[in-house]
């Protein structure tokens, strides 16, 4: 399992969903992607993105002015 990181600061909607979907074509089956973004929407996009992809949020936490998650594929 690898851990990936994606820094997806200052991009905003749709930018950092579609920076995901290009990483997940990289990414294995158990491997955990996490992101970290400042856009309004993300967290909103995000739940969406991995519903519609059927991948697991397994969690999600606000930082200063951002959020920071991690995907499991």
């Amino acid at each position: 399992m690898a851990v990936q990181q994606l820094d997806a600061r200052g991009l905003k909607c749709p930018q950092p969903t579609l920076k995901i979907t290009v990483m997940a074509v990289k990414m294995k089956r158990g491997d955990v992607l996490e992101v970290t973004a400042d856009c309004p929407t993300f967290e909103k996009d995000l739940r969406d993105w991995c519903k519609r992809s059927k991948k697991i949020l397994l969690w999600l936490k606000e930082n200063d002015g951002s959020q920071t998650c991690q995907i499991q594929f």
